[in-house]
């Protein structure tokens, strides 16, 4: 046997028993996802005056529920059917289950003022005072909002409207994350169309968010930041509006996301951790995250960054197929603004019909950042069990840099009917292909004599 075999099949053992050794971490991961603890008391939000006739005002009703779930120690609120029209946020509180019940729908005023005065949360990487989110939650435990009713943030004709005029606001926030502008000082809101996220759950503990359909988001449509052990399970979404992620998991851990059927305008799911300077000073990645039994259909179907300047770690993406179209199937994007890392990555057993790229990692996202130097380290990435109908473009794409290379990356049984490019490799260390099929699998060779296939 020589030399080169015996370091081929030595890789490759290696190879499987990184696999089995994830397969241990993802078991030990599940085992800390809990949840949130449901509440024992029950509070009917049409007895706290609520009228589910969809022009009354009702958030002083959930007001009024909120209140007395922190009076008594917690509570589920049940939203029994009918549409509840919701002039401002509702701004949770701990040990409290929103409960919307199937024919229920809360749905929001699109007037910006009603989401004023700020709080405090973060936007596109970058901690700042903002817009409410329209259901938000900070530094609580034990949250949850289930049900098979509907979330509508109705945000059609003002937020969604807004993209256009954002860039000021947003190059603002950018610099002031760059100079390091105390988070006190970093404030937006009225004229700077710096539009919310639909839900979002800061620095919270223990939630779970199960069955629920959500629709016209004014931006997400949920973030989890700087959150632990949460669940999300069983959504439905019909989000098309722009920039509609379906779920942004930033700096939090031990994530749960399962039998999730996405209909997203973009990302279905979005792992970030933060932007540049407040990602790299935050030193609180994402990490502990399993994505299982999801149906993508939207953009891409999982991306990690582009703002991930905490680093990305321990992500699980299994057994998930298409409901429709998706762009990219796994993509991967940083540039050399960002900094921290990406790795231990698995990508297994998932089915796309026609994507434009299949799998995707880039180093140079949005050509940002030519003239820094925070390189990201991506590494120890798996990809098996992969099928794919047609990518139109790229099949795999792997993208480093000089500075830092991508390393140790795998691909196994990987299958595309058609493609255009299979394969492009640039600034990569200790890639490994086995049993990969791109346009077809090659069948017995014709013999001497006999006429080629055409």
């Amino acid at each position: 046997m020589t030399c080169q075999r015996i370091i081929l099949m030595l890789c490759w053992l290696t190879a499987a028993l990184n696999v089995l050794a994830g397969d241990r971490q993802r078991d030990a991961i599940l085992s800390q996802i809990t949840g949130a603890q449901m509440p024992g008391a029950v509070i009917n939000i049409q007895k706290m005056g609520a009228r589910g006739d969809g022009t009354s005002d009702c958030l002083p009703a959930f007001r009024k529920a909120l209140k007395k779930a922190v009076r008594q120690g917690g509570a589920r609120i049940v939203v029994p059917k009918g549409t509840y029209y919701l002039k401002g946020p509702l701004h949770l509180v701990s040990n409290v289950c929103l409960d919307i019940q199937e024919g229920a729908t809360l749905k929001f005023a699109p007037e910006p003022e009603y989401y004023m005065p700020a709080v405090k949360t973060s936007w596109e990487g970058t901690f700042l005072y903002n817009y409410s989110p329209f259901i938000y939650g900070y530094q609580l435990h034990d949250v949850s909002i289930i049900g098979k009713g509907t979330i509508d943030g109705n945000a059609m004709t003002t937020f969604a409207t807004w993209r256009g005029l954002q860039k000021p606001a947003q190059q603002r926030s950018r610099e002031m994350n760059h100079a390091g502008t105390p988070v006190s000082q970093r404030n937006f809101g009225k004229d700077d169309y710096l539009r919310p996220q639909l839900i979002q759950l800061y620095d919270c503990q223990r939630i779970t968010i199960e069955d629920v359909f959500i629709t016209n988001s004014p931006f997400w449509c949920i973030h989890l930041l700087q959150s632990e052990n949460a669940i999300v399970r069983g959504v439905r979404y019909d989000a098309q509006l722009v920039n509609n992620d379906g779920i942004d998991p930033e700096m939090s851990r031990n994530i749960l996301i399962e039998d999730v059927h996405f209909n997203n305008g973009d990302d279905n799911v979005a792992i970030k951790s933060g932007r540049d300077h407040d990602g790299r000073g935050a030193a609180c990645p994402s990490e502990n995250i399993i994505i299982r039994n999801c149906h993508f259909k939207g953009l891409h179907a999982v991306v990690l960054g582009s703002e991930m300047s905490a680093g990305v770690q321990n992500v699980f993406v299994e057994d998930c197929d298409y409901a429709g179209y998706c762009k990219r199937g796994l993509y991967i994007k940083t540039n050399p603004d960002r900094g921290g890392f990406i790795r231990n990555i698995s990508f297994r057993n998932c089915t796309f019909d026609e994507v434009e790229d299949l799998f995707y990692i880039t180093s140079m996202y949005g050509g940002e950042g030519q003239d820094n130097t925070f390189f990201t380290d991506i590494e120890n990435i798996t990809v098996e069990n992969i099928r794919c109908r047609k990518a139109r473009a790229g099949g795999l794409v792997l993208q480093g840099t000089k500075a830092k290379p991508l390393r140790n990356i795998r691909f196994q049984n990987i299958t595309i009917g058609e493609v255009k490019n299979a394969v492009s490799f640039d600034d990569t260390e200790d890639v490994m292909l086995k049993d990969c099929h791109f346009g077809g699998k090659a069948g017995v060779p014709s013999q001497a004599g006999e006429p080629a296939l055409r």
